[in-house]
């Protein structure tokens, strides 16, 4: 589907140059000689490389169209994750290095969307928010004050996160999977 460059925003996938480009920064300048342009980071997608490129107002460009699906996690192995569509019970694997990092996050039954892009999974989506476990975290100094002070833990899937002093270890929490940051307890 044909964008103009105006409308490009940060996350989106542009087919580009025969690759698929996720867009990292972008920023619209309105020079005051010459017409309107938008800078546009993006990273390529099966590369990991990064392309820097400025696009008038007045272009297009093709945004990606994308099928996504509902899958449920079901494990692990060396090299792969293993999901499951929960309608007709058809399993797919995806490649470690696909999803990244957010594979620690992954559990058991755990409801994601998956992207795929000519039949082939590029990313995984997790729910915004995720209960986790503290497995261990350091003692509160006192007279820190809880707005500006944090102090670092480790969850029980093995990733370190900053939170508040009243934390303790075995402490349940809520976790957003965007930032990996600390959202309450429960």
């Amino acid at each position: 589907m044909k964008i103009n460059a105006g409308e490009i925003r940060v996350g989106m996938l542009l087919e580009y140059k025969n690759d698929l480009w996720q867009v990292l920064k972008t920023q619209h300048v309105k020079p005051g000689k010459g017409g309107a342009f938008a800078q546009v980071e993006m990273k390529s997608v099966g590369k990991n490389t990064k392309l820097n490129e400025r696009f008038r107002s007045s272009e297009t460009v093709e945004k990606a169209s994308l099928e996504e699906k509902n899958y449920n996690y079901l494990y692990s192995d060396e090299n792969n994750y293993f999901f499951m569509d929960p309608k007709s019970f058809e399993q797919i694997e995806i490649n470690k290095d696909t999803i990244g990092e957010k594979g620690k996050l992954l559990t058991e039954n755990l409801d994601v969307t998956v992207s795929f892009y000519n039949d082939n999974a590029i990313s995984v989506e997790l729910p915004n928010q995720i209960n986790c476990k503290i497995i261990s975290t350091d003692a509160a100094l006192k007279g820190q004050t809880v707005s500006s002070s944090y102090k670092p833990a480790i969850l029980d899937n093995g990733v370190k996160i900053q939170v508040p002093p009243f934390i303790e270890s075995e402490d349940e929490i809520i976790l957003d999977t965007r930032t990996l940051e600390y959202v309450k307890k429960i």
